[in-house]
């Protein structure tokens, strides 16, 4: 008997111990977490940031130049390369189709002229005639008037045509719209081009003393960038090298698919250092929007269905939904429903749950 009561007594002890090790171990988790999760404040105001956008450029005008006319290649002036004022005679083709209907135009145009002139005269006489009483019948006159308006209607129909075929000769001398540079060729004396085809143009032409520089502004930002704001660019071609340009145009629309705004800068290149078709790197400065809040990036949650931060206020923790801004390296600017000086936790992530 004296036995078992010694073997009974340890095995209550160890009980008793193993049950206050249980009742104390959810108290102290709880303090453990309450310390894990460090609050912050949020803050009033914007937050500046910089911003490196990717940018191309483009010619400030560029044409393709098709055939307005039917016709064979006779002369091509220029090349791939060549640089070219206003008005330069690029190619000339030739087209005796035309040729001879011109010169048919005109032969009717002349013939036309001279019946309406006779009328005329014709006419005018008849109708000093008609000064004395009974020379001539009202009929006579009536009639040769009809005949003379006639007259003067295909003389006009005639001309009009005559002119058309000339302007249509014009067309086979292709002039330069603006200055630029030739920027393809593809044709070559003897080829005969239609004015029905658009599959590649003869000629192509750009101006590239004077450039665009188009980028794509994101919709946060957007509102805050002005014309005629200066902004800096590189370009990989001139390594190192900043360069600037003003915001001149914009196209006031939101690309529903990228949510940006298309924004036009003009760089001047009267050195020739920039080509159309070079990418660039933009750089802006926006100084964020006075009106949003703040708090660090890392107290903002962001999960395949929603954005939100948590907020601590008396002692719960709840899910509020924000929307973001600019964000620096460790601030970013929210919109929701939240205020300046509430508490949210900085090591916001998807595992903390809301608490009632």
């Amino acid at each position: 008997m004296k036995y078992c009561i010694l073997f009974f007594i340890p095995v209550i002890f160890f009980s008793a111990c193993s049950e206050n090790r249980k009742e104390e171990k959810p108290q102290d988790s709880k303090q453990n977490n309450q310390l894990a999760y460090k609050l912050a404040t949020v803050e009033s105001g914007g937050v500046a940031t910089v911003l490196k956008l990717p940018a191309q450029l483009a010619a400030y005008r560029e044409v393709s130049i098709f055939p307005k006319v039917n016709g064979y290649v006779k002369t091509v002036w220029v090349d791939v390369g060549s640089n070219i004022t206003q008005g330069t005679a690029l190619m000339q083709l030739e087209a005796p189709e035309l040729e001879q209907a011109a010169l048919q135009a005109r032969e009717k145009y002349a013939r036309t002229k001279a019946d309406y002139l006779i009328d005329k005269e014709h006419y005018q006489r008849l109708t000093e005639a008609a000064r004395t009483a009974g020379a001539v019948s009202p009929l006579d006159l009536s009639t040769i008037k009809a005949k003379m308006e006639a007259d003067s209607a295909l003389n006009n129909a005639e001309k009009a045509n005559w002119q058309m075929q000339q302007t249509m000769l014009g067309y086979l001398k292709v002039t330069a719209p603006f200055a630029g540079v030739i920027t393809e060729r593809n044709v070559h004396p003897g080829a005969l081009v239609s004015a029905a085809t658009k599959d590649k143009p003869m000629l192509e032409l750009k101006q590239i003393d004077h450039l665009r520089l188009q980028v794509d502004i994101p919709e946060a930002i957007a509102p805050d960038i002005k014309n005629k704001d200066t902004v800096s660019f590189y370009v990989s071609a001139l390594q190192g090298k900043k360069l600037s340009g003003t915001i001149s145009r914009r196209s006031m629309n939101i690309n529903a698919q990228y949510r940006s705004e298309r924004m036009e800068i003009d760089v001047f290149n009267k050195d020739a250092l920039l080509a159309p078709g070079m990418y660039a790197d933009v750089v802006l400065y926006s100084k964020g929007n006075a009106q949003a809040m703040w708090v660090p990036r890392t107290a903002v949650v962001t999960s395949t269905e929603r954005k939100y931060v948590l907020l601590v206020k008396n002692g719960k923790t709840s899910k509020v939904d924000v929307s973001t801004g600019n964000q620096s390296a460790d601030k970013i600017e929210i919109y929701g429903s939240i205020s300046a000086g509430d508490s949210v936790i900085v090591n916001a992530n998807e595992e903390i749950r809301e608490t009632n």
